[in-house]
């Protein structure tokens, strides 16, 4: 089913993408589960489209214990073979192994400022209002000083999969930049 909402122009075209963009893409997020799936995702989507990646989110989910980092971090050996057997997932021996590694920073971090979630509100400022109305598709940065020095902080800890580009993707996603454009019908108004 369509109507007739201007998107921002990466979600025409598929029901998939309208769905996540409308419902999900840069709405803010506290829960840590879903910070560390989204984290996840955008690690696994490098190189690959995003809706290859939405196509597959509930097998992801399910291969990942639904994203419990506890659970992640104490997958082993036997693990690892279920996953890369896994055809409804991407199986990248690297990614694979960096999710699982990645789980136990997302504890240590949780931890540390007593979720995810906080971390990340200590590493990131809130998001500006709204882009400018002249921006375009053309004019959104791939990386910017924030994704930057959240990236270097993330792999500082020891997190992989975790590059500028690949955070700034994940920043937009969970609302911590709102990247929606002006003639899109989530556009923060004036």
């Amino acid at each position: 089913m369509s109507d007739d909402r201007q998107r921002c122009s990466w979600a025409n075209g598929d029901p998939l993408l309208r769905a996540y963009h409308d419902d999900e893409w840069g709405r803010p997020v506290s829960d840590d589960a879903h910070l560390f799936e989204m984290l996840t995702l955008e690690g696994f989507q490098a190189g690959l489209s995003w809706l290859t990646i939405l196509r597959k989110r509930a097998a992801f989910r399910a291969a990942f214990a639904g994203f419990d980092a506890a659970a992640v971090a104490g997958f082993d050996d036997a693990d690892r073979a279920r996953l890369m057997a896994d055809a409804g997932i991407v199986r990248n021996r690297a990614k694979i192994d960096a999710t699982i590694d990645n789980a136990r920073v997302v504890l240590a971090v949780a931890n540390e400022y007593s979720s995810f979630s906080r971390y990340l509100a200590t590493q990131v400022a809130p998001p500006p209002a709204r882009l400018p109305a002249t921006a375009t598709p053309g004019s959104l940065p791939a990386t910017t000083a924030a994704s930057d020095a959240l990236s270097r902080d993330l792999k500082r800890r020891g997190f992989r999969f975790a590059g500028s580009t690949i955070v700034y993707s994940f920043m937009q996603a969970v609302g911590l930049v709102d990247d929606h454009l002006p003639d899109c019908f989530l556009y923060p108004g004036p």
